[in-house]
């Protein structure tokens, strides 16, 4: 009909199989994908695409009937809703004021990024989904910065293309492990275990406060995304695609590459993943990057009255102790669903058998 259609790489920064093995494979290990994707950034011209111009017959177009070709909200499926309440300045306004706070902490990111009651993260994520920021632009105030933090925030945004490219050249990652013998696992799949996961209901308070972030935000800081998802899928012995569906529907930031990828990695059935054999312990985790508990006492109000050294695993306070602060293990605060030492050399005995 003379309508011109243009495309443009514009999600990533290096698509489909720009970044190729020697023998012209895709990679399927992160190492060698971030030195061949930072060899091949260096000799690529890294400049902002030319933006493209609303052609003459949209603008010649009346005012109301522009607006008849743009459907609303509700007639694609999605509710409107107040993001601001949720602590997210939508647009490419927000993205930009984002940016500039974060590039007077980046140089901070290598460590506070662990430390959920940190502002360590830069919480672009959602615009990155979204493409309220461009990649390029995060690209390059990660290499103007030359700091080790910036390289490790760079490291993340590569994770981010390794992911994109793991999704295209292997669609089966969608709905079965990337490492075939991982479908062999016999996944317990609780219904009612995966319900308190979901509830925030699991008497782990590291958990329970990752989930209650994101029931109630739409988000949940990365180090505790693993946290949550290894306690998923080798605590409880839950088939990791149950995980991954409850992220994408809850998730402000849901990308299926990512989330993917994320979950697989937390399963040790994707590509370059955590080896089964390492498997977060949920208290040493809280003990280490919420030391204080200032996290978990913002989202268990129930547990604030909780001395630090018992925050991370209440169960462990004597009955004398939890009468003294008035608390009813059980009642106000759920006790551990599962034991952690039982339920891993379940996992390992399960892993172990689909082939290791």
């Amino acid at each position: 009909r003379g309508v011109a259609f243009r495309t443009c790489k514009d999600t990533v920064v290096f698509e489909k199989d720009e970044v190729l093995t020697r023998s012209g494979q895709p990679f399927s290990v992160f190492t060698p994908y971030k030195n061949a994707w930072l060899k091949k950034l260096t000799a690529t011209p890294f400049a902002p695409l030319t933006p493209i111009r609303p052609q003459a017959a949209w603008k010649r177009l009346a005012k109301p009937a522009r607006e008849t070709l743009v459907p609303e909200l509700e007639t694609l499926g999605f509710a409107r809703t107040n993001l601001k309440a949720l602590g997210i300045e939508p647009g490419m306004s927000g993205a930009a004021r984002l940016i500039d706070d974060f590039t007077g902490r980046v140089d901070r990111y290598q460590d506070a990024r662990n430390y959920p009651d940190v502002r360590g993260v830069s919480y672009l994520s959602v615009h990155n989904r979204f493409g309220t920021c461009s990649i390029r632009d995060l690209v390059r105030v990660a290499m103007q910065r030359q700091t080790q933090s910036a390289a490790t925030w760079l490291s993340e945004l590569i994770w981010r293309d390794f992911y994109f490219q793991i999704l295209w050249h292997h669609p089966r990652v969608v709905t079965s492990a990337f490492k075939p013998k991982y479908d062999d696992i016999p996944w317990q799949n609780d219904e009612g275990c995966f319900r308190a996961w979901c509830e925030a209901r699991t008497g782990y308070p590291i958990i329970d406060a990752a989930m209650r972030q994101l029931n109630q935000t739409g988000y949940m800081h990365n180090r505790l995304r693993m946290i949550v998802a290894s306690f998923l899928t080798k605590d409880l012995l839950i088939d990791w695609r149950w995980g991954e569906r409850y992220f994408a529907e809850h998730l402000n930031d849901h990308d299926l590459s990512a989330n993917n990828g994320g979950w697989q990695w937390a399963a040790s059935t994707g590509c370059d993943a955590q080896p089964y054999f390492r498997i977060f312990n949920p208290v040493s985790q809280s003990e280490r990057f919420d030391p204080k508990g200032a996290f978990i006492r913002r989202y268990l109000p129930e547990l604030a009255v909780i001395p630090d050294r018992f925050i991370h695993a209440p169960w462990r306070l004597s009955q004398a102790e939890r009468k003294h602060l008035g608390l009813d293990l059980g009642k106000d605060y759920p006790s551990p669903i599962v034991d952690h030492a039982t339920q891993r050399a379940i996992a390992l005995h399960y892993y172990d058998e689909a082939g290791g």
